[in-house]
Parts: structure tokens; C-alpha cells; sequence
């Protein structure tokens, strides 16, 4: 994914309107007037936001007579989850070295204490 369109997403994403409009289109197209129905905002808004959200390509429109239903668009946001899960390994990865380790030191000091239990005290 193009740096420009992946910074687009998550600003889009940034905003939680615009989060509660895509999960309303995930339930299938609305106009702008149905969309605006559940915010205490104007339509004109409204439209901005939806703006943001055709500019990052999360969203499209089409007509139909005087109406422009808005629909959900996949792409980009399979695109963002898949720059998330490279990190997700990432630290995925990470976390399994840093339990090995954590493992290993547990052992070692397991160890160390048993030596020192089976020890005779010295005298002095």
C-alpha cells in the first residue's frame, strides 16, 4: 500500500464519526441524509466527512436520481489490516524470544538456588 493512501486511512479512521459511518455502510449503502439521521450535526457536515472518507478510498458513490447512496469499500482497509499484522508478528515474534528468555532465567535461577540449599554450611 502506498504511504500517502495508508496515511488517508487512518486519518479517516482517526475521527470516531467516521468510524460510526463505515460500520452503518457495513450493513449496506445509505444516503447522506440516512447517515446523518443518528448525529447531532448538519448534513452539510455530514458530507464532509464523507469526503474524508472518499478521499481515502474507504467509501465510494453512486446516483441514483436526485439520490447518492454510499457504499463501503474494502480495499483500503484490508490494506491498513494487513500493514497492522506485519507489526502484530512483529511483536508477535518478540514476545515468544523474550518468554524463551524468561523461561531460561527462571531455570537458571531454579538452579542456582538448589546449589545453594544442598550446600553443607562452612564453618568459620
Amino acid at each position: 500500500m502506498a504511504p500517502d493512501r495508508l496515511d488517508a486511512t487512518f486519518a479517516a479512521l482517526a475521527d470516531p464519526t467516521r468510524r460510526a459511518i463505515l460500520a452503518r455502510l457495513a450493513s449496506g449503502q445509505a444516503g447522506v441524509m440516512e447517515l446523518a439521521k443518528p448525529f447531532a450535526m448538519s448534513q452539510p457536515a455530514v458530507s464532509k466527512h464523507l469526503k474524508v472518507l472518499e478521499h481515502a478510498g474507504l467509501i465510494s458513490r453512486g446516483r441514483d436520481a436526485q439520490r447518492r447512496p454510499c457504499r463501503l469499500e474494502p480495499l483500503p482497509l484490508a490494506d491498513a489490516s494487513g500493514w497492522l499484522d506485519h507489526y502484530r508478528e512483529v511483536w508477535e515474534r518478540n514476545f515468544r524470544r523474550l518468554d524463551l528468555l524468561l523461561e531460561e532465567m527462571k531455570a537458571q535461577d531454579t538452579k542456582t538456588k538448589a546449589r545453594r540449599t544442598k550446600r553443607p554450611p562452612t564453618k568459620r
